[in-house]
């Protein structure tokens, strides 16, 4: 399984690549409405936005979209559209343009040929998840997600298969457990004619750290489970805090022991399939996870780096460099998230990982995906994030020491893939690459290549150690 990472990183060029090769190719569906309509400003220059477009059910809609943000000829330094952010009510405007985005998105994925393909959400992002998952269910094979316990999700997709409305518990800082905390979504406003297109339920692979949570999936998820991806704290991105408290190192990254080790028997025993991920990027590893019960691996970090990734080419050929000269340095940094999650960065300059970069942007939250609802002293739902501005972070009723280190990863995780947002002065978002440590051992893979594909990968990986 060839892993769903960041904002664009895992796009539909890599996916298709991997799933022409009969492996399963992975779409991150983080952040697409964003990312499909930074594209249509920026002209959508090869034209595979606008053809997959072309074949989404809602012409009326498409036309809407194109007459609003697409531009032929944005000029250098132009700025983006900024969307509305998201509430927990959505607009009919913002769910049919998720329902867009996640659509076009297996749709080029999947293009020409019959190979699988998923697409990965993260749990903790809620606002954005049913619309989503609605619009990838015109073709998608899998769903994967992790970041939280996904337990609702196998009975949101027996219901959205049927055009059926959903729901999922919101989660609220301070929520009471009501009924009313919900966000609900209803295919139903979609559509302008009461025709619908028949769709398949795809196959949910929960992404989970431990066998304990893989067991709790398995007794209280409201619907089926296919499988499972055991993920170590040596995957690139968010990981799950370490069990063992509060220990750091001398670089103050958390300190991970036994205990946060899954046990693999248990799993197991649970009688279905799973993946291992994290730190598993090799032959060697490929087949000591199969010898342990797994059914694959899934792998992240070196389709990071492909060609076919959506990582910018700069940043590769930067991170690449390093490698082969044996500087690359990932570290788990335990404040730059806003989720409070530890979270893998390399460390590269010009970038955020950079403290005089880190410290010459200004805050602002124009994005808002990983923003934190909570409930106001009226009872009305509001919304927070440690890495907008102190002040404003403050009078909501957060504290100030926990701004510190954050960092904007909406921002930045979409200045990664080529499409920062410029602010006043033609002052661009710097980018912030994440990757899992095995990033360290790259170059065994590398040798004197100054380029990869995905292909390469897959060949490495199914060669016998």
């Amino acid at each position: 399984i060839q892993g769903g990472m960041g904002v664009g990183v895992s796009s539909w060029s890599l996916a298709r690549a991997v799933a022409l090769q009969g492996q399963l190719g992975v779409v991150s569906g983080t952040a697409v409405d964003i990312t499909l309509i930074r594209r249509l400003w920026d002209g959508d220059p090869l034209g595979d936005f606008r053809r997959a477009m072309q074949a989404f059910p809602l012409p009326e809609f498409v036309d809407e979209v194109m007459g609003r943000f697409y531009r032929a000829d944005r000029a250098d330094h132009e700025p983006f559209p900024i969307l509305p952010l998201h509430k927990p009510v959505l607009n009919s405007f913002q769910e049919r343009l998720m329902v867009l985005a996640n659509f076009v998105e297996v749709f080029l994925a999947k293009e020409g040929h019959s190979g699988p393909v998923g697409i990965n959400y993260l749990t903790k992002i809620q606002l954005p998840t049913l619309p989503s998952l609605y619009g990838a269910l015109a073709g998608v094979d899998y769903v994967l997600m992790g970041a939280g316990i996904p337990r609702e999700i196998p009975g949101v997709l027996d219901a959205l298969v049927e055009h059926a409305p959903a729901s999922i518990r919101f989660d609220i800082l301070g929520g009471t457990g009501a009924e009313d905390e919900a966000l609900n979504f209803d295919p139903s406003v979609v559509w302008s004619n009461p025709e619908r297109p028949t769709l398949t339920r795809p196959k949910f692979l929960p992404i989970v750290s431990s066998d304990s949570l893989a067991t709790m999936m398995t007794r209280k998820a409201n619907g089926r489970v296919d499988g499972f991806i055991i993920e170590g704290n040596t995957a690139g991105g968010h990981n799950a805090p370490p069990r063992g408290g509060g220990t750091k190192n001398e670089r103050g990254e958390p300190l991970y022991g036994e205990r946060d080790q899954a046990n693999l028997d248990k799993v197991a025993a649970l009688g279905l399939p799973f993946w291992l991920a994290g730190g598993v990027g090799s032959p060697q590893q490929f087949q000591e996870a199969k010898a342990a019960g797994a059914a694959g691996i899934q792998v992240g970090t070196l389709f990071a780096y492909a060609v076919e990734s959506g990582v910018r080419a700069d940043l590769r050929e930067k991170v690449l460099n390093q490698v082969r000269r044996g500087e690359a340095d990932v570290m788990t940094d335990g404040r730059a998230s806003p989720t409070g999650f530890p979270f893998k960065t390399v460390m590269l300059d010009d970038t955020l990982s950079d403290d005089a970069v880190y410290a010459a942007r200004a805050r602002i939250c124009d994005v808002g995906y990983l923003r934190a609802p909570y409930r106001r002293e009226d009872g009305r739902i509001a919304f927070r994030c440690p890495s907008e501005p102190v002040d404003t972070f403050v009078k909501k009723g957060g504290s100030e020491t926990d701004t510190d280190g954050r960092k904007c990863l909406c921002n930045a995780l979409i200045a990664n893939t080529g499409f920062p947002q410029v602010r006043d002065g033609g002052v661009t978002e710097a980018p912030l690459l994440t990757s899992g440590d095995d990033l360290k051992l790259l170059g065994g893979f590398l040798g004197e290549r100054t380029s990869y594909t995905a292909v390469d990968v897959i060949e490495y990986l199914l060669t016998p150690a």
